[in-house]
């Protein structure tokens, strides 16, 4: 990924340097369990330890011999010959195949990136908490195909995020979980040169579960789930980035992305301030949503293992993890600095002329006597009028002689009230938050 779209502790978990350490992690674990049941000298597993390596000296052999892991090895024995006897590089990656180390350590690798995600969703979770309960009774109008529906209030967006985000967590701890396995069960699962406790031990000794069962490589479809909930939590962002573009526009002006002094909104209009992190978190979505579909492509190998796969993990998961740890944290700036305006949003509610109240107007009349199919056809000429003539919605209703026989003045008051149809907004909040 780009340096644009980097954060610093997540990029690092995705250098070379870290993917080699943890593959001498991996080698490491091995070789002392190994040494523990005597298959191999306790002095070589000491002097795997200790070994090091040379991020150019891998990239240096692996020009020459096309073989990455081949090149690790190689260049880790070079730094064990130089610290110690001769011969104990013999024990290096003793009973393994390639993958034993990339699967096993790449778990790490996602298993680093992981606890940064989750801390990143945790604090977004907390912004939208307190957003919500900052704007719970903050009434505005809700629409739906992008028409004025009935009232709501701005908190309540808020907490249907929130409620989501909690979603997002339960499915990414589960995918992050089931992604915290290794495999050292040799070139086509069977532990033709090590025995099952040894994986089990080695496992343990590195924070991971081993695979049930694996071929050369721990099966994909885990891949593929937890990519895919990264996609998941990516269109959550995405709709929320798309509903504060939707409330920034001109015309709607109820909340904005915070717009610094110094900050420029074109270069030929001066008075523009556009959602430019909003449409930005849009655009990166479709990145990670499109890496789904490659995760998807990965999970069907030939027989045993193939490599097809092993191209698209070196993008698809750099990419995606560090990509939603710069959305998260983009979101979070998004939410935690929006600008709102309840006053806005008040104007607008108000802008119909009553017009969103027809549902209960409706209600009103079929409780006080008359048929709902009488009661539709009425409310409905009324409001189709007042659309096309722009005239007063409640003043019209108010004059109709078979409404003012059903209705009195105070009742008609009542059903134009929408604190009346906000009166379960606290349930609601208590409902999603146990408070």
């Amino acid at each position: 990924m780009i340096d644009r779209y980097t954060r610093p502790t997540m990029g690092r978990i995705w250098t070379d340097e870290n993917k080699y350490r943890c593959w001498l992690r991996v080698e490491s674990a091995a070789s002392a369990i190994l040494a523990e049941d005597g298959v191999i000298p306790a002095d070589a597993a000491q002097a795997i330890a200790r070994a090091g390596f040379s991020v150019d000296r891998i990239r240096e052999i692996e020009a020459e011999v096309k073989h990455d892991v081949i090149a690790f090895t190689t260049a880790v024995a070079e730094t064990m010959k130089e610290q110690g006897p001769d011969g104990q590089s013999r024990w290096l990656h003793y009973g393994l195949t390639s993958n034993d180390i990339v699967d096993t350590a790449q778990a790490l690798q996602i298993w680093e990136a992981s606890t940064l995600i989750r801390e990143d969703i945790v604090a977004f979770s907390a912004v939208l908490k307190r957003r919500a309960l900052e704007f719970k009774h903050t009434p505005t109008i809700g629409r739906t195909h992008g028409i004025h529906a009935e009232p709501t209030t701005f908190g309540l967006k808020l907490l249907n995020w929130y409620a989501e985000m909690q979603r997002n967590l339960a499915r990414f701890d589960a995918a992050a979980e089931d992604m915290r396995v290794g495999k050292l069960s040799g070139a086509v699962g069977t532990f033709g040169h090590l025995r099952p406790e040894h994986e089990d031990r080695i496992c343990a000794r590195l924070g991971l579960k081993p695979a049930p069962i694996a071929t050369q490589v721990i099966q994909r479809d885990r891949h593929a789930a937890y990519i895919s909930t990264l996609a998941i939590v990516a269109s959550t962002l995405d709709k929320i980035a798309v509903e504060i573009r939707h409330l920034q526009r001109t015309e709607v002006r109820e909340a904005q992305e915070y717009f610094s002094e110094k900050q420029k909104g074109s270069s030929a209009m001066p008075h523009k301030k556009n959602p430019i992190t909003s449409e930005q978190i849009s655009g990166l979505a479709r990145v990670i949503r499109g890496n789904a579909q490659a995760a998807f492509e990965n999970i069907p190998l030939w027989h045993e293992r193939d490599i097809s796969h092993s191209s698209v993990e070196r993008i698809i998961f750099p990419d995606s993890t560090i990509l939603i740890d710069y959305l998260l944290a983009k979101t979070t700036d998004l939410i935690d600095r929006l600008l709102v305006y309840p006053e806005r949003m008040k104007k607008n509610l108000e802008s119909s002329s009553g017009l969103i109240f027809s549902g209960q107007l409706l209600l009103d009349l079929a409780e006080a006597g008359m048929l709902r199919e009488d009661a539709y056809r009425l409310v409905q000429s009324h409001a189709m009028r007042a659309w096309q003539e722009d005239l007063a919605f409640r003043d019209e209703v108010s004059h109709d002689p078979e409404i003012a026989a059903l209705l009195t003045p105070e009742k008609l008051a009542r059903t134009f009230d929408y604190q009346r149809q906000l009166g379960n907004v606290d349930a609601i909040f208590k409902r999603v938050l146990g408070e």
